[in-house]
């Protein structure tokens, strides 16, 4: 995953048109830790288009603020420049996948 340093870097990404996945993540949180690598493995391996950005809210507050996340874990998925949906917290890794499954196929073929 690519560590997002400024708004423009991520808005830059956003507007290439590509499958987008933005991980927010915290310091001092176990579970980012924990669901970063499993997220990370799975969209590599079944969805190779997409990028993997992470953003640091204790770092970026700006970036957290303009993307309205107030947990964390919470992940934001754009395809064609637009959100489409967003997760975080408790959630199974295999119903994410499988949400992504359908949108994905449609928009990279």
């Amino acid at each position: 995953m690519k560590k997002i340093q400024n708004l423009q870097q991520l808005q830059s990404s956003i507007n290439t048109g590509n499958p987008v996945l933005i991980y927010f993540s915290g310091e001092n949180c176990s579970v980012c830790k924990v669901l970063k690598p499993k997220i990370e493995d799975e969209i590599s391996k079944n969805f190779p288009l997409f990028d993997l950005l992470e953003v640091e809210t204790d770092l970026h507050k700006e970036i957290t603020s303009h993307f309205t996340v107030f947990s964390i874990p919470t992940m934001l998925v754009f395809f064609d420049k637009k959100e489409f949906f967003r997760r975080g917290r408790n959630m199974s890794v295999s119903m994410f996948m499988e949400e992504i499954k359908r949108p994905y196929n449609l928009m990279t073929k």
